[in-house]
């Protein structure tokens, strides 16, 4: 039998963690942690609501491009979801609909991408 795994923490690149926290807070996550580790080690923790993983970011906490970041979130309304960017002034465009869901696209200050999926259930045809 194969053990649990649940994902628990994401590193998003960024250059400005200030900026980028500001960012993710004005969009509904919750800041976990913000603790300055050492000279070149600052590390932010924050949730998405509702979430059980949330994203790290901070200094030194990874060595990846900003701008690079792909993550997708499972959302109970794309339409709700969106109003919800667009209420705390985050650019989006309509929602997208598939045949597997609804999505909600979005880019942080350093240009990570997010996509919001309302997985629906939908009638074949």
């Amino acid at each position: 039998m194969t053990s649990t795994w649940k994902i628990e923490l994401i590193p998003v690149p960024v250059t400005d963690v200030d900026r980028a926290k500001a960012f993710y807070e004005r969009v509904g996550f919750n800041a976990d942690h913000d603790r300055r580790v050492h000279d070149t080690l600052r590390f932010v923790q924050l949730t998405p609501p509702g979430s059980a993983c949330s994203i790290v970011i901070g200094d030194g906490i990874t060595e990846k491009v900003p701008g690079t970041q792909e993550i997708q979130v499972v959302v109970a309304d794309a339409h709700a979801a969106r109003k919800q960017l667009l209420d705390a002034g985050v650019e989006t465009g309509e929602v997208d609909v598939q045949p597997w869901g609804d999505f909600v696209y979005f880019r942080d200050p350093d240009g990570n991408r997010w996509s919001l999926q309302a997985v629906e259930s939908r009638p074949n045809g």
